[in-house]
């Protein structure tokens, strides 16, 4: 990138100090200032990281900020990034991107018509892991992908995160919280979707927090679905089974996501993390071991040895702005992602069959001349 731009964040919370922590990494993002609902959970946030804190309204008067990123709560996802772009700035959100199919189609038309560039998380799937799979199926070491398998289970957030309310109302539960990984990583891997159908059950009515915090000790109402079985068909004819729950105590899916093609079987790497292993078979041979850490932005840089590039997408899309092209981690990307998490979630609740009403071009690959263009030092 060409630039330094100048990013402020609305979000004060947990992933916050990722963010503040890894823009370093990204020579051409310098996030500058922090707000919060909350003053004072700004000013510990920017006071830790020698930044401004401010009140949402001056972020979005400050004209020499030119990016924001939101990592509000899920609920505040759609208002605060269509105050951003209202504002004349460039958006990024959290993930999920928003809470309702129309309300992220009226981002993207937002986007579009003032000219600014939307994005979104997850940047996952432009890590290592994620782009190292993208290539060896591009290059056709399994050949077409027939069908596929993936899994996310545990047992909720109640025993780590310390107000974990939110993720058991309208807007959270497994899909929708760590759907976006998933769905992002197999538009990337294999293009759009076409339909979904699923069930889905309440394994629990409420919840008891043990995290250490303000809610220890506390029950949290469960509103949403926890455990949840879908089908994704996708344009390309491949079904994926979708298996997510936060009522499972322990299992043994040790791949989170295999890609069963006519040339062979791929186990991809978690798509919560930059890195890993992709393994590979012809026919049904042995598998062939990838590691990712060769590629970029997959290796191990993170506290437990992870590869955590979060700031990627941002960077990225901020590239995009520069280069006049579409940002890998979309606002299209991110609204078709959300088709497939809210069609899940109908097709559950009404026991048939979902046509998804969006589509979206696969993302292009992240390549070695590009991730060096997002890190070179000026």
């Amino acid at each position: 990138m060409s630039t330094i731009h100048q990013i402020g964040i609305i979000g004060a919370g947990n992933i916050s100090e990722a963010y503040l922590k890894l823009a370093p990494l990204f020579p051409g993002t310098k996030i500058v200032a922090v707000a919060d609902i909350a003053p004072a959970a700004a000013k510990a946030r920017a006071d830790q990281f020698g930044i401004t804190a401010l009140s949402v309204d001056e972020m979005l008067k400050n004209s020499e900020i030119d990016t924001v990123i939101n990592l509000t709560i899920p609920a505040a996802h759609y208002e605060i990034s269509h105050a951003i772009l209202s504002a004349g700035k460039h958006a990024y959100s959290e993930k999920p991107f928003a809470l309702s199919l129309d309300d992220a189609k009226k981002l993207v038309a937002e986007a579009d018509a003032r000219g600014l560039k939307l994005g979104s998380a997850p940047d996952t799937f432009l890590g290592g892991g994620g782009q190292t799979a993208r290539r060896l199926i591009d290059e056709g070491k399994v050949g077409r992908i027939i069908a596929g398998s993936m899994y996310f289970m545990g047992h909720g957030m109640e025993a780590w995160h310390p107000n974990p309310t939110f993720f058991f109302q309208p807007g959270g539960g497994p899909v929708l919280d760590m759907g976006p990984y998933y769905t992002s990583a197999l538009i990337n891997l294999i293009g759009p979707a076409k339909s979904v159908t699923a069930i889905a059950s309440k394994g629990f009515d409420e919840r008891f927090v043990t995290a250490e915090g303000p809610m220890k000790g506390k029950s949290v109402p469960v509103l949403v679905p926890t455990t949840i079985n879908a089908i994704i068909e996708f344009v390309s004819g491949a079904q994926i089974t979708f298996g997510t729950s936060w009522d499972v105590w322990k299992h043994g899916h040790a791949n989170p996501i295999e890609l069963y093609g006519s040339a062979g079987t791929m186990l991809v790497p978690d798509p919560n993390f930059f890195g890993g292993t992709v393994s590979y078979s012809k026919d049904g041979g042995d598998y062939v071991e990838v590691d990712a850490a060769d590629a970029p932005f997959g290796r191990a840089n993170w506290t437990g040895e992870r590869a955590n590039y979060r700031m990627l997408g941002v960077a990225d899309l901020l590239d995009a702005a520069e280069q006049g092209r579409e940002p890998r981690c979309s606002g299209r990307v991110a609204l078709h992602a959300l088709d497939i998490m809210v069609s899940i979630l109908e097709a559950a609740a009404t026991r048939k069959v979902v046509d998804l009403s969006t589509t979206t071009e696969r993302p292009a690959p992240l390549t070695a001349i590009d991730a060096e263009r997002l890190i070179a030092a000026r």
